[in-house]
């Protein structure tokens, strides 16, 4: 029950179409206990020999007109109780897309993306239910049966309903215990699935690798191990829920069994005629389906329960980055100044430690170092993806905690190592952050990038289909085609992280006069492994272990003894030997 006082927000939020709901299902219910009177007061005409023809017809015209009602009132609440929960289903969904894209990126490396899929899909699904079918059972059960039993006590007999409704006890004391049961069971079930879908996502996106590596049968197995995981899983929730109807049966056939023992007495003592007990049979009948209810309600509360205590911890988790309450909104632009004591990754000492240099609007700046160096991180760290511990980055004279967020998205662009595109066309994938671009932009931008030509010997041109993450296209040519989508957008601060490693020396001479020209008076950042790709920097940072080593033009560093220098001329010294 405690997931209705969780979701009363919603239900105050809709208590129009939930209130006329309700009292439309009662009004059905109200109405479902005519006939059996009818019957009673038809049976005791016939064994009276009272029966005419208009009789029979007054009381036909009676159930006929309740059929009627019934049937268009059925149809009422369930436009209202389920069109609401639909809608709830809808809101719930917009909230987590909408938290997800609010999220840092700290957020998704922790959460899997199956799991995050799983909480979208099933858990949503299961809040539905409960604030549909579960408002249904809850009402139906309670009203139906009330009505019930009020009426069998009322106008028959109060006697036979007490003894009638003994077992009734039994029942509500071992749903109860289904119902805690069902919630443990249930929400291993959702977790497992979640595992499962997870699994899924990832063979699906790196069936390439598998494929190449022969390693399909392993794949397989443990796809196989991690389905029969939710087959189990799924098989606890099935045994607690197979206890139910049982349950219900053979309460209510005890409540038959009693109820044909001792109506017969009063029939036999004159206490009741067999019209009543007729139509007392028949309210019992009536009766199982409040059971029922009562039994699924728990069924349909506990899975939903277990669901949304799932939504709402993952909608509890804040993002990593905060945005200050007065932040401005004008986006950033000017020199940018860092000084960085300390920003490291949670629970770990991996980071930046005392990084400090000056960065004049409109230069391009490379930086260099082993893998593993913090390259990344600083571009992190530029774009405000995490904040350091200690320290700030600067733009204008203004921190970056006292910009809004997406004023500091609009102004920059990130074109990251691990190129994305979108499954759609390459004129999708370009405009995709400049929906507004002509087409003369974009041919710009696709010849500064030097991708041009490359789309124009495509069958389609621009309207060549990449497919999943581009897998039509080489990796060279989806670089390319990422940085053609940052330029385009022509972002106060682009940020390429190592984006040309997938391409030969004259391509990448060509892209980076390309990116010179079109970047002019605009501030570039560029991470790479190749000095050739950086030489050209106005200012060039090297890293080694997450500390500044080394900082200065490419000349300046050409004229000390440290990692550029040797880097420089030891990746010259293999480009020739390849040459040659």
């Amino acid at each position: 029950m405690r997931v209705f006082l969780d979701l009363a927000w919603y239900f105050k939020q809709e208590r129009k179409k939930y209130t006329a709901g309700i009292l439309i299902l009662m009004a059905v219910s109200a109405l479902t206990l005519i006939p059996p009177y009818v019957v009673g007061i038809i049976v005791d005409a016939i064994t009276e020999n009272r029966v005419t023809s208009a009789f029979l017809w007054r009381w036909l015209a009676v159930l006929a007109a309740i059929g009627v009602s019934s049937y268009i009132l059925r149809y009422i609440w369930r436009i209202f109780i389920f069109g609401a929960s639909i809608k709830l289903a809808r809101q719930l969904r917009d909230q987590l897309y909408r938290h997800y894209l609010n999220m840092s990126f700290g957020f998704y490396q922790r959460r899997r993306t199956g799991d995050l899929m799983a909480h979208a899909t099933n858990d949503i699904r299961a809040v539905e239910q409960t604030a549909g079918a579960g408002v249904l059972t809850l009402v139906d059960s309670v009203t139906m049966g009330g009505f019930v039993i009020a009426a069998m006590a009322f106008l028959i007999s109060w006697e036979l309903t007490l003894i009638a409704l003994i077992p009734m006890p039994l029942m509500a004391y071992l749903t109860s215990r289904y119902g805690t049961m069902l919630h443990q069971r249930f929400k291993g079930a959702q977790e497992a699935f979640s595992d499962l879908n997870n699994k899924v996502q990832e063979s699906m996106s790196g069936i390439r690798v598998t494929k190449a590596f022969g390693m399909e049968e392993k794949d397989q197995e443990d796809f196989r191990y991690r389905s029969e995981e939710v087959v189990k899983k799924n098989e606890a929730v099935a045994r607690v829920d197979a206890l139910f109807d049982p349950t219900i049966s053979l309460v209510v056939g005890s409540s038959y069994l009693l109820t044909v023992v001792f109506g017969s007495v009063y029939v036999v003592s004159g206490d009741m005629t067999i019209g009543q007990l007729t139509s007392f049979t028949v309210y019992l009948g009536l009766l199982i389906w409040p059971m029922l209810a009562f039994g699924w309600f728990f069924n349909i509360v506990e899975r939903g329960r277990a669901s949304y205590d799932r939504i709402r911890g993952l909608l509890k988790e804040s993002p990593d980055v905060q945005e200050a309450e007065k932040a401005r909104a004008a986006k950033p632009e000017g020199d940018i100044s860092v000084s960085l004591e300390k920003a490291v990754y949670p629970g770990t000492e991996e980071g930046l430690h005392h990084v400090h240099f000056h960065v004049p609007r409109g230069s391009t700046v490379g930086i260099a170092g082993r893998t593993g160096s913090g390259k990344s991180t600083l571009l992190r760290l530029l774009m405000r993806d995490m904040d350091p511990q200690e320290g700030f980055v600067m733009v204008d004279g203004t921190r970056l905690e006292e910009y809004r967020l997406d004023a500091l998205r609009g102004a920059g662009a990130l074109v990251p190592q691990d190129h994305f595109l979108f499954s759609q066309t390459i004129r999708e994938n370009l405009l995709f952050a400049s929906p507004d671009a002509g087409e003369r932009e974009m041919k710009i931008a696709a010849e500064a990038a030097g991708i041009h030509n490359d789309i124009q010997a495509m069958p389609d041109g621009y309207e060549t289909f990449v497919g999943e993450r581009g897998v039509t296209l080489s990796g060279g040519q989806k670089q390319r085609l990422s940085i053609a989508r940052a330029l385009l957008k022509n972002p106060e601060m682009l940020f390429i992280d190592d984006a040309l490693s997938a391409v030969d020396a004259e391509t990448e001479a060509h892209v980076l006069a390309g990116l010179k020209k079109a970047r002019r008076g605009r501030t570039t950042f560029i991470t790479s492994h190749r000095m050739s790709t950086i030489s050209h920097a106005d200012l060039i940072i090297v890293l080694d272990d997450g500390w500044m080593t080394e900082k200065g033009t490419h000349e300046e560093l050409m004229q000390s003894e440290g990692w550029y220098k040797w880097m420089h001329q030891a990746q010259q010294l293999s480009g020739r030997s390849e040459v040659e």
